[in-house]
């Protein structure tokens, strides 16, 4: 596969491929690929005649005290992760060619669902993210970008921000990628101890008992919610900032639903260094 660390030759090597008819796929990341990634791609490749991935780790997404300097890097596994799922491209960008005018304050605009849960609690990321996703998807053009489900509020900011922008993306969010235990894979895992690892699945454990009692006839959002926490809570290993049922629409809670109403029920969690936070789609009984 080839690596393009420019806009330049990324928009020359895409826009040779669209003039001949082909369509392209793009799956934006972090890098640290893992399986999960690994997925995304898979899913871009079976319905795009060329797929390309970024790797850029965004600094204007991370809040100061957080890990931007040791987030994990590792440029050639990614390259074998990408190549062996068909991949075609690489782009791989220095902060100077993805923010060529220095520091930037970003300005993308942002819709009210960047507000509530990780809104609230990382000050900022949305703004970072919203900014560095318009710039990738400027950069490619027109294309099927891929966004893990794992990342619900992220990926529902960014579906609002393609359509508020007019850019010439489908949005397609892809179902997360699990450990076999139910962990949501994530880069993040890789700060987690043998300790910790062993106790991160109570996330998972929590959102299925939430999905039950959702789907039970008169379920009472406060106490759906309190169950989760009491569940988490009581994993030793596990510090819970949120556990809630939203509208998947709005991310506000999910105050008396109609039966057969899709809802969604999102935790996050702290486990030693990482903070780890995971999603299920469930619906109302």
């Amino acid at each position: 596969m080839q690596v393009v660390a420019t806009r330049a030759l990324l928009a020359e090597r895409l826009d040779a491929v669209r003039s001949s008819g082909a369509s392209v796929g793009f799956v934006p990341t972090m890098g640290y690929l893992h399986e999960g990634h690994g997925s995304l791609v898979d899913a871009s490749v079976a319905c795009s005649d060329l797929t390309v991935v970024s790797v850029f780790v965004n600094p204007l997404q991370f809040a100061a005290g957080e890990d931007l300097d040791s987030y994990p890097r590792d440029l050639d596994a990614d390259l074998d992760l990408c190549g062996s799922r068909g991949a075609s491209l690489l782009f791989h960008p220095g902060v100077e060619e993805v923010y060529p005018e220095g520091p930037v304050q970003p300005a993308v605009p942002l819709a009210d669902v960047a507000l509530p849960l990780e809104g609230e609690r990382r000050p900022g990321h949305f703004a970072g993210v919203a900014e560095v996703v318009a710039r990738l998807l400027r950069a490619v053009g027109p294309c099927r970008a891929f966004f893990g489900q794992k990342d619900f509020q992220q990926l529902q900011v960014v579906r609002r921000m393609v359509v508020d922008l007019g850019l010439p993306v489908d949005v397609v969010g892809c179902p997360t990628s699990r450990e076999h235990d139910g962990l949501a894979r994530s880069s993040r895992n890789a700060y987690l101890t043998g300790a910790e690892r062993a106790a991160a699945p109570v996330l998972h454990r929590a959102l299925h008992a939430a999905a039950a009692a959702v789907a039970v006839p008169g379920w009472d959002r406060a106490e759906v919610e309190a169950m989760m926490v009491d569940m988490l809570a009581g994993e030793p290993a596990a510090s819970p900032e949120y556990a809630v049922v939203v509208d998947p629409d709005t991310l506000l809670p999910a105050d008396h639903p109609t039966s057969g109403r899709d809802l969604r029920v999102l935790v996050a969690c702290r486990f030693g260094r990482a903070r780890l936070i995971d999603n299920l789609g469930v619906v109302a009984g």
